[in-house]
């Protein structure tokens, strides 16, 4: 995976859109449709649903490339409609999938 502070390009983007569809459809999960940037101006994500689905739109340019990712994966866990404990493991599959394993020592949280 990318630098989590690096930028990404629209390519980075398409390929970690492919990757979420592909675990999201393996869990039996909505798929969402990915597009970037959003509609409106100004800000960094949208999610809109309609008969056919769901379209999450993210901000990609000048943004740090773990932000862009993190709305991506927010937009499979609002898409549907999950809540904790199912939303949390599948956000630490998602970072898993792209490549980013989180170890946190609780020590040094406290």
């Amino acid at each position: 995976m990318k630098s989590p502070q690096s930028t990404g390009s629209t390519v980075d983007f398409s390929q970690a859109a492919r990757l979420f569809g592909r675990e999201a459809r393996r869990r039996g999960l909505v798929v969402p449709s990915y597009r970037c940037p959003p509609r409106i101006v100004g800000v960094q994500r949208t999610l809109r649903r309609h008969s056919g689905g769901v379209v999450v739109a993210v901000q990609v340019r000048g943004r740090p490339w773990g932000a862009v990712v993190a709305d991506m994966i927010e937009g499979v866990v609002v898409a549907n409609d999950l809540r904790p404990p199912q939303a949390d493991r599948l956000r630490t599959d998602l970072w898993k999938a792209i490549g980013v394993e989180w170890t946190t020592n609780i020590s040094e949280v406290a």
